[in-house]
């Protein structure tokens, strides 16, 4: 019969001398193996503690490191102690204005400033006209 191991357990083998990792609802003793892991053995500690599926996968491990884990197997997990997983959501974040200008002085500069320009451009002609 297989050991059935709860999180809170399994987090308490994350160091270099006593390394556990939970994969696809597995737990493996990984100790042995952090020497020879390709990655070093940073990779490995720092995917203790969680469930380190996703780590594992998104890596895309060979058939050969697959079978590999057999050896280091010691037990289950159990499920329930594994926390859900929530998806992430960005909060709302509000407009942002980048030079902090009421949007309304830049609504009436949009307004004025062409006109000002036409005024200009009428009186120059004028004036350059009446001489």
């Amino acid at each position: 019969m297989t050991k059935v191991f709860t999180l809170a357990e399994v987090k308490e083998h994350n160091h270099a001398k006593d390394c556990w990792l939970v994969i696809g609802g597995k737990v493996y003793d990984v100790t042995k193996f952090l020497e020879d892991h390709p990655g070093g053995d940073d990779v490995l500690i720092s995917s203790t503690g969680k469930d380190a599926t996703d780590d594992f996968e998104d890596v895309g491990h060979s058939t050969t490191a697959r079978s590999m884990m057999d050896e280091y197997y010691v037990g289950d997990i159990d499920a329930s102690t594994i926390p859900a997983k929530v998806k992430y959501t960005p909060p709302k974040q509000p407009h942002y204005n980048q030079d902090k200008t009421p949007d309304f002085i830049i609504k009436m500069l949009q307004f004025l400033v062409p006109i000002v320009i036409l005024g200009l451009a009428v009186g120059v002609r004028i004036y350059t006209k009446s001489e």
